[in-house]
């Protein structure tokens, strides 16, 4: 039943690019503004929704686990392919920039993970 996934996957990113072109329109930007993100909300709100509960139980359900966890790591790598290429074209701010971005992040994966770690212990001493 990994079809169901691929229609979820397929109905949610027309539906992302349809809006990032009209953003684009509307913003007088000749590029799709946010397209493949605004696919992805669709896809994570689509599969945790109740709406979709009967679909997303059994073996569909697996099928639609097995494309939301192949549909992220692949639009990230799409994404980055071609932030990488404009910021090679954009010049050495650019670059800078991006490299700022990415060390940034990973400096900020220790502080989430804590905050992670006190909720989810707050949210045990609750329920105990």
């Amino acid at each position: 039943m990994v079809v169901y996934g691929v229609a979820l996957l397929s109905a949610c990113l027309i539906v992302g690019m349809l809006i990032g072109e009209a953003l684009g329109v509307l913003l007088n930007v000749e590029a799709n503004v946010g397209g493949v993100g605004i696919a992805m909300l669709f896809l994570v709100i689509a599969s945790n929704s109740s709406r979709f509960k009967s679909l997303v139980e059994g073996a569909s359900g697996r099928g639609i686990e097995f494309w939301s966890a192949m549909y992220i790591p692949i639009v990230v790598a799409m994404a980055a392919r071609q932030n990488v290429v404009a910021a090679f074209e954009g010049g050495v701010l650019a670059i800078v920039a991006g490299v700022a971005a990415v060390i940034v992040s990973f400096a900020l994966v220790p502080l989430i993970s804590k905050l992670g770690t006190k909720s989810s212990a707050e949210n045990n001493e609750v329920d105990a």
